[in-house]
Order: C-alpha cells, then sequence, then structure tokens
C-alpha cells in the first residue's frame, strides 16, 4: 500500500504514545524490576466485591443493562456524589456509568467541542487530557502549575490562557502526578473564572477520596453556582482497588446528559453487567472497604517523603493521590536520563515528569501504590543511585 500514513486520520497520527506506557514497556523486558511505574493499587478488590460480581453471572446476568447503568447503581452513585460531594443529581436523567474516567471524560469533550474550541487544562496532568481533547477535535491548551506553589492551579494563571475561543476547563485534583489538592477558597476562584467566561468545567475528581494529613476534598459539586456547567468524573478504580472492572461515572447536567448518553449508546452500548453489579456492592460499605487502604497509603507518604528528604532529593508535600513527584533537576540529568539511568543502574522504574507535560522536567512520578517492603527497597536503591550524581 503506498502512501499508508496518509490514508490515516491526521489529528490521530500525529499524536504522542503514552509516555507512561512507552516507558513500562521498556520495564517489562527487565527482570526483577521494583516498579514506581503504574498508578495501581496493589491491594486486591475486597471480597464481597468481587463475590457480587461472580454472584451476578451465577444468577445469569450477563446481558445488556439499559445504556445508562443498572438504575439501582445509578441511584446509589447519586446518593453517594450528594453526600460525600456535596452534589445533587437526578439519577434517571443526570447520572451516567461509563466504562473508565477515561470513557466519561471521552464523551464529554465530544459531546461538548466543535472544531477549533479550545479546552484549558493543567500541567502536569494524567497523560490523557491533552490527546482526548484532540481526538475530539478540539484545541488543547496547557496552563502550568509549579512546585513553588505545591502544583496549585492559579485563576492568574488561567486568565493568561483564556481566550474567545475557550470552551471549557479541565481539572484534576487531587492530582495524577503531583498529588496536590486544592483547598476551598481555590475551588471557589477557579469556579469563578469558569462562571465568568462562560466555560464548561470538567472535573476529574478520580481521587477524591485519597486525601492525607487530615485533608477532606473539597469537590467543585459543592458549589452551588457552578451546578448548569459542571460535569463530574469519578469511578472505582483508585480508592476500591477495581481498576480491571473499568467502572466509573459522569455526573452532569440534564441538558449535557442527553447529548453524552447519545454518544455512549453508539459507542459503548453499556459498561460490563458483572461490573456494575460488583459497582453496586461497593456502594454498600465505602468506608470499611477503603480504610485500610487509605490508612496503608498514608503511612507509604510518610515514609516516602522522609526517605527523600534524607537522600537529599526535594520533594513538595504530595496532599493526595498515591503519587510522590520528587525534583531531580538538581542531579544534572533530564527526567528521562534519570529514569533510565536509574532502571540500569538499580532495577527501580520511576516515569519522568515529561511524560506528564513539557513542565514536568526536571521531576520523575513514583507511585507509592505498592508493598512498604518493596517500597523501602526502592527507596535505599533510589539512595544509592543519587549518590553517585
Amino acid at each position: 500500500m503506498t502512501d499508508a500514513r496518509g490514508r490515516l486520520a491526521r489529528h490521530i497520527v500525529d499524536l504522542p504514545k503514552s509516555g507512561i506506557r512507552e516507558f513500562f514497556d521498556i520495564v517489562s523486558t527487565r527482570r526483577g524490576v521494583i516498579s514506581l511505574a503504574i498508578g495501581e493499587p496493589d491491594f486486591d478488590t475486597p471480597w464481597h466485591i468481587r463475590e457480587a460480581s461472580i454472584a451476578s453471572l451465577e444468577e445469569g446476568c450477563s446481558h445488556y443493562t439499559g445504556n445508562a447503568g443498572l438504575p439501582a447503581l445509578r441511584q446509589a452513585i447519586a446518593a453517594y456524589v450528594r453526600e460525600r460531594f456535596g452534589g445533587a443529581y437526578d439519577p434517571a436523567h443526570e447520572v451516567l456509568v461509563t466504562v473508565g474516567a477515561s470513557e466519561g471524560l471521552d464523551v464529554t469533550l465530544r459531546a461538548l467541542l466543535n472544531p477549533g474550541d479550545e479546552v484549558l487544562y493543567h500541567e502536569p496532568c494524567f497523560v490523557s487530557y491533552g490527546p482526548e481533547i484532540a481526538m475530539a477535535h478540539g484545541v488543547p491548551v496547557a496552563v502550568e502549575t509549579h512546585a513553588e506553589d505545591n502544583f496549585r492551579l492559579s485563576v492568574e494563571a488561567l486568565e493568561a490562557k483564556v481566550s474567545p475561543r475557550t470552551k471549557a476547563l479541565v481539572v484534576n485534583f487531587p492530582n495524577n502526578p503531583t498529588g496536590a489538592v486544592l483547598g476551598r477558597e481555590d475551588v471557589e476562584a477557579i469556579a469563578d473564572f469558569a462562571i465568568r467566561h462562560d466555560l464548561i468545567l470538567i472535573s476529574d475528581e478520580i481521587y477524591a477520596e485519597l486525601t492525607w494529613g487530615g485533608r477532606r476534598h473539597v469537590s467543585f459539586a459543592s458549589v452551588p453556582a457552578l451546578r448548569d456547567r459542571l460535569v463530574l468524573l469519578h469511578g472505582y478504580s483508585k480508592a476500591w482497588a477495581m481498576t480491571g472492572f473499568r467502572m466509573a461515572y459522569v455526573c452532569a447536567p440534564a441538558w449535557l446528559m442527553d447529548t453524552i448518553l447519545k454518544i455512549h449508546q453508539y459507542a459503548i452500548m453499556c459498561a460490563s453487567t458483572p461490573s456494575q453489579y460488583a459497582a453496586l456492592e461497593a456502594m454498600r460499605q465505602p468506608a470499611e472497604d477503603m480504610a485500610p487502604m487509605l490508612r496503608a497509603y498514608e503511612m507509604r507518604r510518610n515514609f516516602l517523603r522522609a526517605a527523600f528528604a534524607e537522600a537529599g532529593i526535594p520533594m513538595h508535600n504530595p496532599a493526595g493521590a498515591f503519587y510522590a513527584f520528587p525534583q531531580i533537576a538538581r542531579f544534572g540529568l533530564s527526567a528521562r536520563e534519570f529514569a533510565v539511568r536509574l532502571l540500569d543502574a538499580e532495577n527501580v522504574a520511576v516515569v519522568p515528569g515529561t511524560a506528564f507535560g513539557a513542565c514536568g522536567e526536571g521531576f520523575v512520578r513514583c507511585s507509592y501504590a505498592t508493598g512498604m517492603e518493596q517500597l523501602k527497597e526502592a527507596a535505599a536503591r533510589i539512595a544509592r543511585f543519587v549518590k553517585t550524581l
């Protein structure tokens, strides 16, 4: 076939591959690696949740559900969002069960964007935001955040990038990869910015339950003035350790959800039925299921902070999610060089900060969603490595 590249979609073919997965492919070729690279809980899904999924299959629940998901699950989601986040959504018309939060973001962007519409998002950020905006024919506009501000997103930085073509703002707090969180004042200021500029605010709050040091997550759903312009993305992968179930949800005003659901109908039909029954079971005792995992994550965060400080590796205090984002620029290597040389020298895998945007240069991401013994060994190897630099 001649000119095969010319037959491909131009807005897709030039997108970069995931910086996380690209580096993970390197790791997969080596033996004995301690990986701090992937943001996946090392805990198994609580047994009663797995059992609910098994029971649903044994009872013959292997057929389609309605496009939006099981009514009982959507009711449970609406109740949880109301109690935990302070947002009121009609489960019949404003809640959609999706195949992961990534599908939720994808169908939302496709429902909103016309070619050329700009979408603000902040970096460092999860690797998919810019590409998903571009795949929906939008124009991604990155807003940088910085370690000296604890990677908080400021209205001043947003004002510098907004334009008459801006249609939406995507935010993610607690943040992957930095572990940054927003306080009430930050949330209200960003909400006011979105309202003043007539933007749709898409808030990915997948790490909402994972906050440390006595902090409690402040959701954009708790701001009443955002009610008709907010899309809330949340799910089960992180706090419930249910990554393989691919269960998440979108909460949005009915005027927007009607179009989001239309895309979901044609692209997905419905989320996995056994996974929906597992998610329904997960809603029955969330606090009890999460508590031991959250205690372990906070203990690991505290250990890693102390270990990096002792090794002379600067790091802002991650107040949420399960990532550390230490600064390695002082060692005279780029983020990628540091990660590759660390892997070669000590068999420890971390992700270069540049996988999460250009302003991630000089940093690496370390996931502490791994066992404490492995974490201790990884920290010792990293400390030994930086001494050679």
